[in-house]
């Protein structure tokens, strides 16, 4: 009997298949930035500003590079594994499973290798202040060193829902989420280890999340069972996979790279500003991680129903999908607006910090719905095996023009509104030209029409 759980999307009701894959990957994203957060909380109330400033803005762009280049990779993993699983070939949904979890054993252990070693030089070619760069410095080398398991468990995690299971890594998450929340308690308030303990923490907590995802893959009885002993490269499928998740995982660069930019800017306007725009990027990842999941389950959608060659499903999932998400970006735009200076209390009692990061917020919020057709659109083009020009117009749209932004008018007029400019501007524009491109030169254009009618 199959003792596992999957979700098959190439049938049945469309939104409520899209919700029964988004709330789970909406928990699991919330517990997944529960890590970073609550260091920052912890950390804000028990070091103070400097501390947070240190465990948040730089560190955790610079570990976003690094991760974010990863995911996407991943992203093309799960697209041809949803594809193949679609298409009902299990002897490649194994193949690629295994090479997929080799792949990220191998590139674990690089990049915690560089990173640790690269540290200093990263962080002092941002600006980062040198009352910030003794906290600063333990947490990103220590949080580099157990990236690994990191890895090893996006890697796992997308595997799943590659086949509709989103509740299991939904479940490791919460357990993982509470071994860091204990041990940040433990060892920064009980033990005064600091941003130290912060980061050892959230490494001993992604160890967790990643033995949980590894036994799990081990214990299933289909396709997606997991053999170590069976580890190995397919460079066939490997070379599939990453030329779909390459396009992804350079739009993830790029983005990270024009973040840096600012990031360093920010940096120059000194540690209240910093500790703010530290605080305002957990708190707006409550908008972002909304639309982002669904924008994974819509590429999941997608994925399997185009490899079903069911075409009509594929473009219904794309509109349903907008919907939602103008839906639920609403809701979180009204909350923030309520809620977001009690928000920002959490992290910091500092009334300067909290009145730079309130105007930051009430800046930000009127703006989100711009990013909206960015994440869909791109994520169904994705499942399509549709990723390189998604990507091109991303770098185009967002991240050149924000780079030329930091470049040539925040020098200009350096204030902290000048530098938050860029992201709205940046939206709009990436949004015309995937607009542009989806009804005029995509796959689906002979097949998606604005004048659909909804069943």
């Amino acid at each position: 009997m199959e003792r596992t759980k999957k979700l098959d999307m190439t049938k049945g009701n469309i939104t409520f298949q899209l919700l029964q894959f988004f709330f789970p990957i909406l928990l699991g994203t919330f517990f997944q930035q529960l890590y970073n957060t609550a260091d920052a909380v912890i950390v804000g109330q028990n070091v103070g500003k400097i501390g947070l400033a240190a465990v948040g803005g730089t560190t955790s762009t610079l570990i976003n590079l690094f991760i974010g280049i990863f995911v996407g990779l991943s992203s093309g993993f799960s697209v041809i594994i949803s594809q193949h699983y679609g298409a009902k070939n299990n002897k490649l949904v194994s193949a690629c499973v295994h090479t997929a979890l080799a792949f990220s054993l191998i590139v674990g252990i690089i990049v915690s290798i560089f990173g640790a070693i690269f540290s200093k030089f990263m962080l002092a070619n941002m600006n980062v202040p040198e009352n910030m760069m003794q906290m600063a410095l333990p947490y990103l080398q220590i949080y580099f060193l157990g990236l690994a398991p990191n890895l090893i468990y996006n890697m796992g995690a997308g595997l799943l829902r590659a086949v509709g299971d989103s509740k299991t890594p939904l479940i490791f998450l919460v357990i993982s989420c509470f071994v860091n929340i204990v041990l940040d308690i433990v060892l920064i308030q009980h033990m005064d280890m600091g941003v130290t303990g912060a980061a050892i923490a959230t490494v001993a907590s992604q160890i967790v999340s990643a033995v949980l995802v590894i036994i799990v893959l081990c214990r299933r009885d289909d396709a997606l069972k997991l053999r170590l002993n069976s580890l190995h490269i397919n460079f066939y499928e490997l070379k599939k996979m990453v030329s779909i998740g390459t396009a992804a995982a350079m739009q993830s660069a790029m983005y990270t790279i024009a973040n840096i930019l600012i990031q360093a800017s920010i940096n120059s306007l000194g540690t209240d500003t910093i500790a703010a725009f530290t605080a305002y990027g957990k708190i707006d990842t409550l908008f972002f991680m909304t639309i982002q999941s669904l924008g994974i389950s819509v590429t999941t959608f997608t994925g399997q129903n185009y490899g079903y060659g069911n075409k009509e499903r594929v473009k219904k999932g794309i509109i349903y999908g907008m919907i939602l998400s103008v839906i639920v970006t609403g809701i979180v735009m009204l909350l923030l607006k309520l809620f977001g200076r009690s928000i920002y209390t959490l992290f910091t009692q500092d009334e300067n910090v909290l009145n730079i990061g309130t105007q930051m917020l009430n800046f930000m919020v009127v703006a989100f719905p711009a990013y909206i057709i960015i994440e869909i659109f791109s994520g169904s083009l994705r499942g399509i095996g549709d990723s390189w020009i998604p990507m091109i117009i991303t770098a185009s749209g967002v991240c050149i023009l924000r780079i030329l932004w930091i470049l040539t008018i925040v020098p200009k007029y350096p204030n902290i509104f000048t530098i938050l400019w860029a992201y709205p501007i940046s939206w709009v524009t990436t949004s015309i030209l995937f607009l542009i491109y989806m009804f005029g030169f995509s796959k689906m254009k002979a097949w998606i029409k604005l004048n659909m009618y909804f069943n």
